[in-house]
């Protein structure tokens, strides 16, 4: 059996008279129901103090929780309960997501097109100034709360010589400018209000009225019709909503009294429209936030042409104002729910099926730029290869990421691409910039922020998080951007103008897209997330806990691109650039980590990090000179040092001009001097390698490919070779 939980910010269901229709509704429908609020959730139990009713009267039962939870009551009040709230949608599907508030849903159709043309011009107003713009342009307006609802808190103001006529509810006055202007200054100081030209139906009779088109989803997941019914406002109103005393009357009468032969036309149009506009937006919420609808109410006059006009969009309708009716919205609620609780992998295809869609409508292809201190190489190998399940994709070659190799690109980038995955590097201001002018991206990841080149930027992270920002200012202002949450210097990151979406990955931070459970494998990882609502183990073919950080950041594109879990899956099992945290096994149980393409603090970090991680007995670092880090190379060398003692490693060699403060380091807080070797001399260094290496050490060498630390690598793998 079915379990249905109702959510509701009121603790006492005796409040809340639907509660009674949905228990008895439940119940025909061999359906357990009971109501909650959230205050009454036990995680720790997974139990719910609830109310259930029994014998007309509300008893309290401790129950499981639900197989869904139907979601009502007020959005602003249950806020204060958001985290349990978002912990139960983690656990438990929940009907009914917000759409929006006015604005926003104007704002959703403007951008999707295809049904602009029956959208009202709105703006919000910022000042009087643009108020009066436009009721000079538009003479009769409407002003009413952006997050208004039930007619209320709505003025009719129109232009009447030097003076204005407003009107609320069934109240007319005449205001003088300076009345106006108080009462504008009063409003725009408490909330947010919208403005737009009043488009007016009108009867016969003079009555001012409206239509309400009532839509939800069946116990199939289909958009169905509830009901369509007029809406008349009182004599002397120009509000038609039945909470500020409008009326309403049975569709058909109403349509023959008001249109005559044209009645089943129009009948046929709205009922056409209402169903159209619901799959629209619910293809909308699918795309933009990975959810879907399932109700709305839609408000629409007809003008004297009769040509629709949207007034609003509701997600949260209510029940119409006649019991029949009301039977016919709890019945549609309750067996759509049980669709829910029983169709999670039917519909999180349902909306990944739809992201594919339409993307693919789109003209714009994804371009995908990819910039940071670090990750950049692998980030875009982990995504190219997951595109690559379904796409054609153009992947700019490892370390293709200058200028003139994006040049290139632009010439090589043709239609037989369904996307492109690009690096974007950079060691001075101005250059970033310079890479979108020549292909600009619609979707960005900016890795991390951390020390690689910023002696170019007088020692300041913060001048390279600027110079990295150039990505965010310089690709598709409405387009998607990821960020990791975990690094702090990301938050130096200027996203303050970014007027697209932008999501966050990270390990140690609730973030959009996060691992747990990460764990070291042979010659690779596991973790775990949440994916297409489901719990997902992944693999990937390469070390360290920062590539889990590649392979997230590549993750949330690809989701966000419509891919599934299993072609997510999939795609993570690449081709790995090469010298990256590569392993050799030697004999005599001796492994090689060879990360010898790029160096700098935060790399070797994670360098040793996986050296500590991996290794079975003795560890041995080599780490090579890195270059560009200006007045701070003798600090984070030594901070470095101080890092490698503190992850217990045995033995410590350094390479390279000044290195030796790496060792210096070490040796401060505690690493005996006889562990510790510096060399500027290759040969040298090799040397007491051949005397040093024993059966069953772990050997990290970590340095950039100008040092030539492969030649070490190779040394090593030809003396140990299997």
């Amino acid at each position: 059996m079915t379990t249905i939980g109702m959510l509701h910010h009121r603790k006492d269901p005796t409040t809340v008279i639907k509660s009674y229709a949905y228990a008895a509704v439940a119940k025909a429908e061999g359906v357990s129901f009971f109501y909650f609020s959230p205050n009454t959730v036990n995680f720790t139990t997974k139990t719910i103090l609830a109310k259930v009713l029994e014998d007309g009267e509300w008893k309290e039962r401790t129950v499981p929780f639900p197989d869904v939870i139907y979601n009502t009551g007020s959005p602003e009040k249950l806020a204060v309960s958001k985290e349990i709230i978002n912990k139960l949608k983690k656990e438990i599907p929940f009907t009914t997501y917000s759409i929006g508030n006015k604005w926003n849903i104007t704002e959703r159709l403007k951008e999707a097109k295809e049904f602009a043309n029956y959208l009202i011009p709105t703006e919000v107003v910022k000042t009087e100034a643009q108020f009066y713009k436009y009721i000079t342009s538009f003479k009769k307006v409407v002003f009413k709360p952006m997050a208004g609802r039930k007619g209320k808190g709505i003025y009719f103001i129109s232009k009447a010589g030097s003076s204005y006529d407003v009107q609320k509810d069934t109240i007319k006055e005449r205001y003088t400018k300076e009345q106006l202007d108080t009462l504008l200054t009063e409003q725009l100081a408490q909330e947010t209000f919208i403005i737009q030209p009043y488009i007016q139906s009108v009867m016969k009779s003079g009555q001012v009225f409206d239509f309400r088109l009532h839509v939800q989803k069946n116990g199939e997941g289909k958009w169905v019709i509830t009901t369509v019914y007029p809406r008349v406002a009182p004599a002397g109103s120009i509000i038609p909503n039945i909470n500020n005393g409008g009326f309403t009357n049975y569709l058909e009468p109403f349509l023959q009294q008001e249109f005559q032969e044209e009645a089943f036309n129009i009948k046929r149009m709205l009922e056409h429209f209402a169903l159209s506009l619901a799959r629209h937006l619910d293809e909308i919420q699918m795309v933009k936030f990975g959810e879907i609808i399932d109700e709305i109410g839609i408000d629409v006059g007809l003008d004297e042409n009769q040509k629709i006009w949207i007034y609003e969009v509701n997600w949260r309708p209510g029940c119409p104002p006649a019991f029949y009716l009301e039977l016919d919205v709890v019945k549609h609620t309750i067996q759509y729910a049980k669709y829910l609780a029983h169709h999670q992998q039917d519909i999180q295809e349902e909306i990944r099926a739809t992201k594919r869609r339409k993307m693919a409508e789109k003209s714009q292809k994804p371009i995908i730029a990819i910039t940071g201190s670090a990750g950049k190489t692998t980030s875009k190998a982990f995504l190219a290869s997951i595109l690559s399940k379904k796409w054609t994709v153009f992947e700019s070659k490892d370390y293709w990421n200058t200028t003139e190799h994006t040049k290139q690109h632009a010439e090589l980038i043709n239609d037989s691409h369904d996307a492109v995955v690009l690096e974007y590097g950079m060691a001075y201001p101005g250059v970033i910039t310079e890479h979108c002018k020549i292909i600009q991206p619609n979707i960005s990841i900016v890795t991390n922020i951390g020390l690689a080149h910023v002696g170019n930027f007088d020692g300041d992270i913060k001048g390279v998080a600027k110079a990295k920002s150039e990505l965010i200012h310089g690709m598709d202002q409405k387009g998607l951007l990821i960020v990791n949450k975990d690094d702090t210097n990301s938050t130096y990151l200027t996203t303050d103008t970014f007027k697209g979406e932008i999501m966050t990955v990270g390990i140690h931070t609730n973030a959009d897209y996060k691992a747990y459970d990460v764990q070291y494998k042979d010659d690779g990882m596991t973790f775990k997330m949440k994916l297409a609502g489901q719990e997902v183990q992944l693999f990937i073919p390469i070390v360290g806990e920062h590539h889990v950080y590649n392979a997230l950041n590549a993750i949330a594109v690809a989701d966000q691109l419509g891919f599934s879990p299993m072609e997510i899956k999939a795609g993570l099992l690449f081709k790995k650039p090469p010298r990256r945290l590569t392993l050799y096994h030697c004999r005599h149980n001796i492994t090689l980590i060879d990360d010898t393409v790029h160096s700098h603090p935060q790399g070797a970090r994670a360098a040793v990090d996986v050296l500590s991680s991996i290794s079975k007995k003795r560890t041995i670092a080599i780490i090579g000179q890195m270059r560009e880090l200006g007045d701070l190379r003798e600090e984070q060398y030594r901070q470095l040092g101080a890092y490698i003692h503190e992850k217990n490693i045995d033995v410590l060699i350094t390479y390279g001009f000044r290195t030796e403060d790496i060792g210096q380091g070490a040796k401060e807080k505690g690493m005996p001097a006889s562990h510790i070797h510096h060399f500027l001399k290759k040969d040298e260094l090799h040397a007491i390698l051949k005397k040093m290496v024993k059966p069953g050490d772990t050997i990290l060498v970590k340095g950039a490919s100008k040092t030539n630390m492969f030649e070490t690598i190779k040394f090593l793998d030809d003396q140990f070779k299997p």
